[in-house]
């Protein structure tokens, strides 16, 4: 693939996400962040985001360690040109659809350093 469309496809790091040990952990973690860095956490019912960048994941997520989310600008191109080099989609974690059916998230079989990954599409 040439640099060009690498550049294209315009992927970016959205968050990291840490697996935390349960509810109270999660809570332990997004409190740390908070102290140290005043990122006033955002709860919902899978995880805690102690800012955009940093999901902490209430009851273990994906990857050994947590999950690395890359956007992307079109979803279905960037997963071609990542799965030609090989990556191939996890479709136990990849069943994320919006309400009109279209798939917003695609996860990897592989991972890095312990940490799964996902691409996911930029809004329009």
């Amino acid at each position: 693939m040439s640099e060009k469309t690498w550049e294209a496809l315009n992927l970016r790091i959205l968050h990291i996400g840490i697996n935390a040990n349960g509810d109270e952990d999660a809570h332990r973690l997004a409190g740390q962040f908070d102290t140290l860095f005043g990122f006033t956490p955002n709860e919902n019912d899978l995880s805690i985001f102690s800012s955009p960048l940093i999901e902490i994941m209430k009851n273990d997520g994906p990857g050994e360690k947590g999950h690395i989310a890359i956007g992307c600008d079109n979803l279905e191109e960037a997963y071609a040109c990542l799965n030609a080099r090989g990556l191939h989609k996890d479709e136990a974690l990849t069943a994320k659809y919006d309400p009109v059916g279209k798939n917003r998230v695609i996860y990897f079989e592989e991972q890095i350093g312990g940490f799964a990954f996902h691409l996911k599409e930029y809004p329009k």
